[in-house]
């Protein structure tokens, strides 16, 4: 059984990688199978990062974030949400930004400064003493953004039709990626003074680890395995 320092994990961004990767057994192969796939997908990249803001616009809890002024756009933010609209200049901003992540994950170099590009995507998006910006976004719509981000990547990669071996092996190196993305943002989410290894020290503890808001990326994994299950029997 191998050791794992806890408090590390929070500690040191390379070694909390390691323990994740290793854990969902994301390797050299499922970068070949992401390289393998990558010329494929990036034509799809436009239609992707479309979707995403559709979808971002449908709701006023995760449009409201859009309002402040982003950092690093230099042009005259919204003041309302009835002004910001998806052809509005910071939005063309936040789309290159979402473009450029899309195809920094296609294109590699899969190494410490990757590591490090995931970690700052996930650090912008949080209130940090080292952001210009004040803008932070709640971790429930983080969470549902990127299962909205992984199922449609999936539905083009699925639209391509290639041959299934290569389909499945894609698949499952998206998967893997985007939820280590994931796990780069709950870093910045979870307070580790509170969430300990089978250490909760008081009811109010308990009910925080329980509420549906800590519970929502187990249901959202879990319902990603059972459908990975299935499709991979569906077409057995």
């Amino acid at each position: 059984m191998q050791h794992i320092d806890s408090d590390k994990l929070y500690a040191d961004g390379a070694y909390r990688f390691e323990f994740v990767s290793k854990f969902m057994e994301f390797g050299p192969e499922d970068i070949k199978a992401i390289e393998a796939v990558a010329d494929h997908i990036r034509p799809l990249v436009p239609v992707v990062v479309d979707a995403v803001y559709v979808k971002l616009f449908q709701f006023d809890v995760t449009k409201k974030h859009f309002v402040p002024k982003n950092e690093g756009f230099a042009g005259e933010a919204p003041t309302t949400l009835e002004e910001l609209t998806l052809d509005h200049p910071q939005i063309k901003f936040r789309k290159d930004f979402l473009s450029k992540y899309l195809y920094k994950i296609l294109s590699g170099p899969y190494d410490e400064r990757f590591l490090r590009y995931l970690d700052w995507v996930a650090k912008i998006h949080t209130d940090t003493p080292e952001k210009k910006s004040k803008i932070n976004v709640d971790y429930i719509h983080i969470n549902a953004l990127m299962g909205f981000v992984e199922s449609t990547l999936v539905g083009g990669l699925l639209s391509l039709n290639l041959d299934r071996e290569t389909e499945s092996k894609a698949l499952l190196a998206f998967n893997k990626l985007l939820w280590i993305q994931n796990d780069y943002f709950a870093k910045y989410y979870c307070n580790p003074a509170t969430i300990k290894d089978a250490k909760v020290s008081d009811k109010s503890s308990l009910c925080t680890l329980a509420s549906p808001a800590s519970l929502l990326p187990l249901i959202v994994g879990a319902a990603a395995g059972i459908a990975g299950a299935w499709y991979h029997f569906r077409r057995a």
